[in-house]
């Protein structure tokens, strides 16, 4: 159930954003499928791999019960902070557009505010207050499978979502409609 729920929350989150950010999103071509795909990919890492870095995934009943929601806090603030640092450097990026006409040093100059920020993050937050005392063999394995769950589900979601966003065009069919 919480998987689900989590799937649809991000989806409708990337579906939002890509709504927003489809003009903006740097692609190699006009396919919204390869746009899709690099937003997703941006998002994956925001959203998945760069929290886990600092709070990796343990396997249900690794840690101390008591500190679930102390460690779910850190957690979800960490992902917070990269997911807002982000959004607020994509506003950043598009206002920059306007102002300045070196789109190198833009490419260059988000990511590495971006990198800045997470690395204060990832210092100012504490460590998981918690020892593992299961065997590692059972939490590496428990970590590449929740790496690899979620790497798929991002990668179908931009492809499908890509996919659906070509074939029925929404973004022509509201001008239509409003003409």
């Amino acid at each position: 159930m919480a998987a689900t729920i989590l799937g649809i929350s991000f989806g409708a989150l990337f579906g939002i954003v890509f709504m927003y950010g489809r003009s903006s999103i740097l692609s190699y071509s006009d396919s919204n499928t390869k746009k899709a795909i690099v937003l997703a990919g941006i998002m994956w890492f925001v959203l998945f791999l760069v929290p886990a870095v600092k709070y990796p995934a343990n396997p249900p009943a690794v840690g101390d019960p008591e500190t679930i929601y102390y460690r779910e806090i850190l957690f979800i603030t960490f992902l917070a902070i990269s997911g807002f640092s982000t959004l607020g450097l994509a506003f950043a990026y598009r206002k920059l557009g306007i102002a300045t006409s070196n789109k190198n040093k833009k490419i260059i100059m988000i990511p590495l505010v971006y990198a800045a920020i997470m690395i204060v993050a990832f210092l100012i937050l504490p460590p998981n207050p918690d020892e593992i005392i299961a065997p590692m063999d059972l939490v590496q394995g428990f970590r590449f499978a929740s790496a690899f769950t979620m790497s798929i589900f991002w990668g179908l979601l931009g492809l499908i979502f890509g996919a659906f966003w070509d074939k029925f065009k929404p973004h022509e069919t509201a001008r239509v409609a409003t003409v």
